[in-house]
């Protein structure tokens, strides 16, 4: 089976708003635990791309989303303007199988087309699958923010990596 990365459309929001209550439901990739709805993932989508930042989908042979990622504003200062923080998230059946990589891979090449200087991920201190993944691609730890997130009951710690454009 191939895989083919492209821009997100309001067709892919289904598979989108999936993989999302998926990591809400079952992990601690993202620290809530309010799932989504095709409505705010649809602003979510309009308001990123009028922002002019991307929005990718990894698609099998069928079209099914198998993964997605995008980047967008660190920190809302004129200061940060040049650094971007990025979410790259995988279907459960589709991960460890080198997609995370190639989205990631993709938001880069379009961050450095931007003429960023920076990306930062924010990735649970116990992921140790997406903290490796992100070392691999040459960034840095250089951050651990301890006990400041709490999901399911857990107090959590937050790892900042950070990759020079």
């Amino acid at each position: 089976m191939s895989v083919t990365i492209v821009d997100a459309d309001e067709s892919h929001l289904p598979g989108v708003v999936t993989i999302f209550n998926h990591a809400v439901r079952e992990t601690f990739a993202i620290w809530s635990e309010t799932e989504t709805t095709l409505e705010i993932r649809g602003e979510w989508m309009r308001a990123r791309k009028a922002a002019g930042f991307p929005i990718l989908v990894a698609l099998d042979d069928a079209g099914q989303v198998l993964g997605y990622g995008s980047f967008g504003v660190f920190r809302d200062f004129p200061g940060y303007a040049r650094t971007v923080e990025h979410s790259v998230y995988i279907a459960p059946a589709a991960q460890r199988r080198g997609i995370g990589r190639a989205l990631l891979e993709q938001l880069i090449a379009r961050a450095t087309a931007k003429g960023l200087e920076a990306m930062v991920g924010g990735i649970d201190s116990e992921n140790a699958g997406s903290i490796a993944m992100h070392e691999q691609l040459g960034f840095e730890v250089q951050g651990l923010l301890k006990g400041v997130g709490r999901k399911f009951g857990k107090k959590l710690d937050l790892v900042f990596m950070v990759r020079a454009l």
